[in-house]
């Protein structure tokens, strides 16, 4: 088990291998639930359908930029293979 350490303002920062554990990304949200117990339960938020979900999911870290025909490419891609 870790241990996270409570800052003055109250937040705690999650270790990227648990952020790696729950698979979230940058700009993903995180659900925390309150349990009777004193316990809290927290996994990654599922996304919202929101256009703003999209947003960030081609870019590469350290890659290159991509052009309006090379998104169009990856989004066709994507959508075929959900057929």
């Amino acid at each position: 088990m870790g241990v996270l350490t409570v800052t003055t303002k109250g937040q705690i920062t999650l270790r990227k291998d648990l952020l790696q554990h729950l698979g979230v990304h940058p700009g993903d949200k995180i659900a925390v639930n309150k349990l009777p117990d004193g316990r809290i339960e927290v996994r990654a938020a599922p996304a919202s359908g929101d256009i703003a979900d999209i947003f960030g999911l081609l870019k590469r870290e350290g890659g290159p930029s991509l052009s309006v025909d090379e998104i169009g490419e990856i989004a066709a891609e994507g959508w075929a293979r959900r057929r």
